[in-house]
């Protein structure tokens, strides 16, 4: 019989469930790290919310666990890394919050709006300030969304019924699934210059930390009103404080820090500021969805093998298995590779399969490409279960073609993504010995087998380029693994991919980024 832990408080209806598939349960909560570890080791599921650090100690010592459900979107207490290294599969649930948080949201902007916290603790107070109270009307205002997926799209609608106008900036927001909305989308600046309330919806990236911060805000029209239920980081807080004091931001309201449990913060005890601790999916009925569905899902991967919602795993048949697991890594590899590399709204995906690939089940296959390609400013809110409907709901056209010949390979995976402004493509096969190996960049040929790190360059054929290109590494002490080339035609169009031993300094990848010949260089992480 499998038994499994709850760590944190969840709906009975989830013990239930557990019970009635015949799992044993036991609930032990408010446990720190080193309590869960000491513990882990006799249980092969654990079943967690946001509370329970489950540390890459915890993991360690979680000798016959199998898989952790987070009843939640967030994973950032879970080291997803270490679990994916034990061969522990990681689920979350990502639609069951969704309603109850932008719910919230359009709260926070009411209580925002209108005072309602200070007035509601005047008043009780027993005083009757009603001239220092006075607020301003939701009516005809602009409302600006930082990120319109599933929470961002359904406060639109909630806004829309307000008879506030929506504007969104989304770069994964196609224009037709704008239409469908009813938002105009926008860059950020023009979001920004022209939003009296601004929603941020989007989760914590390297693209998206800090990204309120002074320059941000001086941007903003004077008397904007900030509201942020998505993620702490988002914002600095130092900056927005400043801003609130200057009066240029009329006011702010939180529901998510940088650090949780937050008993203080630069930001507790100002007036313009409203504050909730996290309360973003605290309803009775989202707290009873998530419970449901991860104890559902964990039950049948512990009893069935059948994998739901998976960030870290693929929805894959043991028959199939042996047969994916190289093409897995392949496919892993051009989507991530794709999406490091994309800078704006993607518009049309295709995939093919060429060879051999070809006449296996793909679908596991495409679900992780867009994974990859999603994933970068998406974050841990799209995994390869939910890539697809990610796309959709993004209006994103995907395609899948098959073609059971062989080319020039026996087997290959072609990616091309369109965007608003161009169209790219990378293609990738296996060698005799399973291992992934890029061989197509943007219809250029190369033969590159992809490390940890890798810089990639574009640039324009002229002499003397690579050994500028080695020297700046070499003197800023950046060693070189792998350095592989190809060209479109002398003097044309030339591509540098190059495995360096550990990640490359901004400053440095600033200096290659400034040389004469190249167009464009990134640090891509895989």
């Amino acid at each position: 019989m499998p038994k499994v832990l709850i760590s944190d408080e969840l709906s009975p209806a989830a013990v239930q469930i557990f019970k009635e598939r015949g799992i044993e349960v036991v609930e032990k909560t408010g446990m720190k790290p080193k309590e869960l570890a000491a513990i882990i080791g006799e249980f092969d599921g654990l079943a967690v919310r946001s509370a329970s650090k489950v540390t890459a100690d915890v993991i360690a010592a979680a000798k016959n666990l199998k898989v952790v459900g987070r009843a939640g979107i967030g994973v950032d207490n879970i080291d997803v890394k270490a679990a994916t290294a034990r061969g522990i599969c990681v689920m979350n649930t990502p639609f069951g919050n969704n309603i109850t948080t932008a719910e919230h949201s359009v709260a926070m902007m009411m209580a925002l709006a209108r005072h309602i916290p200070l007035a509601n603790e005047s008043t009780h107070a027993g005083k009757w300030e009603k001239s220092r109270f006075v607020g301003v009307e939701l009516y005809a205002k602009t409302l600006g969304l930082v990120g319109c997926g599933n929470i961002g799209s359904i406060v639109a609608d909630r806004a829309q019924g307000l008879k506030m106008k929506v504007i969104a900036f989304d770069p994964f927001l196609s224009p037709e699934r704008a239409l469908d909305l009813g938002v105009e989308k926008v860059e950020l600046d023009g979001l920004l210059a022209r939003a009296d309330f601004i929603s941020l919806h989007t989760p914590l990236t390297d693209q998206t930390r800090n990204l309120i911060d002074k320059a941000a805000l001086a941007k903003c029209k004077a008397g904007v009103r900030i509201i942020n239920c998505a993620r702490g980081g988002l914002i600095v807080e130092e900056d927005l404080k400043a801003a609130l004091d200057s009066g240029h931001v009329a006011g702010a309201a939180l529901d998510v820090f940088p650090v949780e449990p937050a008993t203080e913060n630069i930001l507790f005890g100002h007036p313009n500021v409203v504050c909730t601790p996290h309360l973003g999916a605290s309803s009775t009925e989202a707290q009873l969805n998530v419970a449901i569905q991860v104890a559902e899902q964990m039950s049948d991967f512990l009893l069935h093998g059948a994998v739901t919602n998976a960030l870290n795993m693929a929805s894959v048949t043991v028959e199939e298995a042996p047969k994916l697991k190289p093409y897995m890594k392949l496919a892993d590899q051009l989507g991530a590779f794709a999406g490091q590399a994309t800078e704006t709204g993607i518009m049309k995906v295709v995939v093919e399969y060429e060879g051999q690939v070809a006449t296996l089940n793909t679908r596991p296959l495409t679900a992780l490409i867009l994974q990859g390609l999603l994933k970068p400013l998406l974050s841990d809110s799209v995994n390869m279960v939910n890539a697809p409907l990610v796309a959709k709901e993004r209006n994103i056209d995907l395609t899948e073609v098959k073609h059971d010949r062989e080319g020039d390979y026996h087997t290959l995976i072609r990616l091309t993504v369109q965007s608003e402004r161009w169209s790219r493509s990378i293609a990738g096969t296996l060698f005799a010995d399973q291992r992934p190996r890029v061989v197509e960049i943007k219809g250029i040929k190369i033969d590159a087998e992809l490390g940890p790190h890798m810089l990639y360059v574009t640039n324009d054929d002229k002499p003397g380029f690579i050994g500028k290109l080695g020297t700046l590494l070499g003197d800023k002490g950046i060693n070189i693994a792998t350095f592989a080339l190809g060209r479109s035609a002398p003097g044309r169009d030339a591509i540098a991919l190059v495995e360096i031993d550990g990640p490359i300094p901004p400053a440095l990848l600033k200096d290659v980024q400034g040389l004469p010949q190249v167009q464009q260089a990134k640090h891509l992480v895989f």
